[in-house]
C-alpha cells in the first residue's frame, strides 16, 4: 500500500526485547551505558503501567511525564531523549535484518560481566540486582529490603536455576507469606515490589499479572498515643544524650532515621527551626526546633565540636557526603557544618564502602 508524500505512515511498535545486550557490546562507555539502561528502563516500565505502544509518541509522553514529574534541567532531558534515540535508531535498523535465535536464558544488565562458560546464578543475579539499587540512588534500608527478599526467594529455589523460577513460583511465593508466614499487607506487598523489580528491570524478565496472588488482610488498628504524663515519665527515665535526642525527636516531630541524619547546618537557631533533609519519600521539610531543649543542645554541639577538631587531628575519615559530593567539593566532609549532630560513640564501618570512619560518622546510616 503506497503513501501519500507528506503523510508518512507512522511505523509500528517497536519490539526490541534484547537491547540490554546490544547496548552492552556498544562503543559507549560504561557510565553512558548505564544512564542509557536506566532511562530505557523507566520509560519501558511507563508504557507497561500506562498500556500504551513503544513507540514514538509514547517517548514523547513520556519525556514531557518525566520532566514535568522531576523538574529536571535541561540537560537531563535531553540525556533521556540521547537514550531514547539511540533505543528507536538501533531497534528500527535491527528490524531490517533477520531476526537473532532467542536467547535461552535472562539478559545481564548494561555493563554487567558475565560469567565466562555458564549461565548466571543466583548470586551473580542478586549481586546485579545490588548494583541497580545503587545506580538508582535508592536509599541504603530500600536496599536491604529488596535484596533480603531476593535472597529469601533464592534460598527457597536454590536447587533450580534462575530461568526454571517464574510466574508461578512467584505467585506461591506471595501466598506463602501470606497463608504460612501470616505476614501483614504491607509486607506482602513490600515483597512483590521487590521481586518484580528484580525479575522485569534487572533480570529483564516478562511476568505476568499478578493481581490474584493471594493477599494477607489489612487489618484497621487505632494507634497508641501517651498522655502527656506517661511522656514525662518516660522521659523522667532517661539522662546525657539519648535523653536530648528524645526530646528533639518528640518535640520537632522527627523520625528516628530523620533524627539520626540531622547535619549542624540543618539547626537554625535563628529561626527556631529544624531542616529536615531526605526525609520519608525522599522529601525535604520544616520542624520547629523545641525551645526546651535549646540550651542544652547548644552545650552538645559544643562538646561535639571538640570531638570533631580532634578526630581531624587524629587522621580519622572524615564524615560520609551523599552524591558524591565530597569529590565536588574536596573537604567539605571536614567542614564543621556538615557533621552529624548525634553521631556514633565508637568508629563506625560504611556498610557500602567498607571505609571506617571516626565519632563523626552517624547510626543513622
Amino acid at each position: 500500500m503506497s503513501t501519500a508524500p507528506g503523510n508518512p505512515q507512522p511505523r509500528p511498535a517497536l519490539s526490541f526485547h534484547d537491547w540490554p545486550t546490544v547496548l552492552a557490546t556498544t562503543s559507549l562507555d560504561v557510565r553512558k551505558r548505564e544512564s542509557y539502561a536506566i532511562t530505557i528502563r523507566w520509560y519501558l516500565s511507563f508504557c507497561r503501567r500506562g498500556r500504551v505502544a513503544v513507540d514514538h509518541a509514547s517517548a514523547r509522553e513520556f519525556v514531557g511525564w518525566a520532566a514535568a514529574a522531576k523538574g529536571s534541567p535541561d540537560w537531563r532531558v535531553e540525556q533521556w531523549r540521547e537514550a531514547l534515540r539511540w533505543f528507536f535508531r538501533t531497534g528500527h535498523a535491527r528490524e531490517q535484518k533477520p531476526a537473532l535465535a532467542p536467547s535461552p536464558r535472562p539478559v545481564p544488565s548494561a555493563g554487567a560481566s558475565e560469567p565466562e562458560g555458564s549461565a548466571w546464578g543466583w548470586t551473580e543475579w542478586l549481586g546485579s540486582l545490588r548494583r541497580q539499587l545503587r545506580i538508582r540512588h535508592m536509599s541504603y534500608r530500600t536496599e536491604q529490603a529488596y535484596v533480603g527478599w531476593a535472597e529469601r526467594l533464592a534460598r527457597q529455589h536454590c536447587g533450580s536455576a534462575p530461568g526454571e523460577v517464574g510466574e508461578g513460583e512467584l505467585r506461591a511465593f506471595l501466598d506463602g507469606l501470606a497463608q504460612a508466614g501470616r505476614v501483614s499487607a504491607s509486607t506482602q506487598r513490600q515483597a512483590l515490589n521487590a521481586l518484580v523489580f528484580w525479575f522485569r528491570e534487572v533480570m529483564g524478565r516478562t511476568l505476568g499479572d499478578f493481581s490474584d496472588y493471594r493477599r494477607a488482610a489489612v487489618r484497621q488498628r487505632l494507634p497508641v498515643v501517651l498522655t502527656r504524663a506517661e511522656v514525662e515519665r518516660l522521659l523522667g527515665q532517661l539522662e546525657g544524650t539519648l535523653l536530648l535526642m528524645v526530646q528533639v525527636m518528640y518535640g520537632a516531630g522527627l523520625r528516628l532515621m530523620e533524627l539520626l541524619r540531622l547535619r549542624v547546618q540543618d539547626l537554625d537557631f535563628g529561626r527556631s527551626l529544624i531542616l529536615v533533609r531526605h526525609g520519608k519519600g525522599d522529601k525535604d521539610r520544616v520542624a520547629p526546633l523545641p525551645e526546651r531543649v535549646r540550651p542544652a543542645l547548644e552545650a552538645h554541639l559544643a562538646r561535639l565540636k571538640r570531638l570533631h577538631e580532634a578526630d581531624l587531628a587524629a587522621g580519622i575519615a572524615p564524615v560520609w557526603l551523599p552524591y558524591a559530593l565530597d569529590r565536588k567539593y574536596a573537604n567539605a566532609n571536614r567542614e564543621w557544618g556538615w557533621q552529624y549532630v548525634f553521631p556514633a560513640r565508637e568508629v563506625s564501618t560504611d556498610p557500602r564502602t567498607g571505609v571506617v570512619r571516626g565519632t563523626t560518622w552517624s547510626l543513622g546510616w
